[in-house]
């Protein structure tokens, strides 16, 4: 519960910064008066689509879908990653998965707890959704704080959503299904349980919240420490070469390292200056106060999660500073 009011404490300050959001909202936008995502998935590998979100936060005018989600054509049948923010979503992306492919769908995957990546489950009924044991626990756990949320920011695309958390279970594995061999690895970071899905056989990587492209990273179950060292195991992948091309849950597909280097770089200044700030007895009102670095300030999703990030994450660096003996 501790978590969950952090969470909620923490979303407090998005209305004041949604006012001044205008982030960028690549592709056709929603259309509010029909509820219609206009959801298009884009190929980009072999039986690979991606239907992406807008960078932005959490918005009515972009339908609060600000996720990527994808589905994999194997030749024995669909997998789904992620649901999206709302059951509306779950069904538009249904449509477009069968529009798209006549296979049948074998199973959805949420890659973690987070509202975006399961929203949409309740679309899913009669196929296996599936996520790692942490999070089917933090959804159960959070679920109605979010959908408090959600109902307020996104207002009418929230219609008929209950919290639907994934109904099975899964461990880290490789399989193959149809010509694709797939490999579900557990990394942490932004959650505790981060799912990242590799296909070996296209060399695409589903990152998940691990990584965010030209977006400020949501940090509500975030732990920096371990999050910067799966960073580093990601990129380590990708010298490795076991892929070529990086789907992450919030920005741009990437063909290279440049998402994992933006996020590295957030991480790295904020705890930096949650520790300088800290150490030197700023107030949390006056560290609210701190403009962002001039390659920070285009991205979206400004301040609204850095004022989160701030909030939630302060004062334990407070307490551990008064803790420390004087020098």
């Amino acid at each position: 519960m501790k978590t969950l009011r952090t969470f909620l404490l923490a979303w407090a300050c998005t209305c004041a910064a949604l006012a001044q959001a205008t982030p960028p909202n690549p592709g056709p936008r929603p259309d509010a008066a029909t509820l219609d995502y206009r959801l298009q998935p884009r190929q980009i590998a072999a039986g690979t689509w991606v239907i992406e979100g807008a960078v932005a936060d959490f918005l009515p005018a972009n339908g609060c879908n600000i996720i990527n989600t994808a589905f994999i054509a194997t030749g024995d049948g669909v997998i789904v990653i992620n649901t999206g923010p709302s059951r509306l979503y779950g069904e538009q992306q249904r449509r477009a998965i069968a529009a798209a492919t006549s296979q049948p769908v074998r199973a959805v995957l949420n890659l973690n707890l987070h509202p975006d990546y399961f929203f949409g489950n309740q679309a899913w009924g009669d196929v296996p959704t599936q996520a790692l044991a942490g999070s089917i626990a933090g959804m159960r756990a959070e679920g109605t704080g979010y959908a408090d949320n959600l109902y307020r920011l996104c207002g009418d695309w929230m219609k008929g959503t209950e919290p639907t958390p994934a109904r099975e279970a899964l461990e880290p594995k490789t399989f193959t299904l149809g010509s694709h061999r797939l490999e579900l690895r557990r990394l942490q970071g932004h959650t505790r349980d981060d799912l990242v899905l590799l296909d070996t056989t296209t060399g695409v990587l589903f990152a998940g919240g691990l990584v965010f492209a030209e977006r400020v990273p949501t940090t509500p179950h975030a732990q920096p420490e371990r999050w910067l060292q799966s960073l580093a195991t990601l990129e380590q992948w990708h010298r490795q070469g076991q892929f070529k091309l990086l789907v992450p849950s919030h920005g741009p597909v990437d063909k290279g390292l440049q998402g994992i280097a933006q996020t590295r770089d957030w991480l790295q200044w904020l705890t930096g200056l949650l520790q300088n700030s800290a150490d030197r007895g700023v107030d949390l009102s006056e560290l609210l106060r701190t403009p962002v670095p001039d390659r920070f300030a285009g991205w979206a999703a400004q301040p609204a999660e850095l004022h989160r990030s701030l909030v939630q994450w302060y004062p334990a660096y407070e307490r551990r500073a008064l803790m420390r003996p004087a020098q």
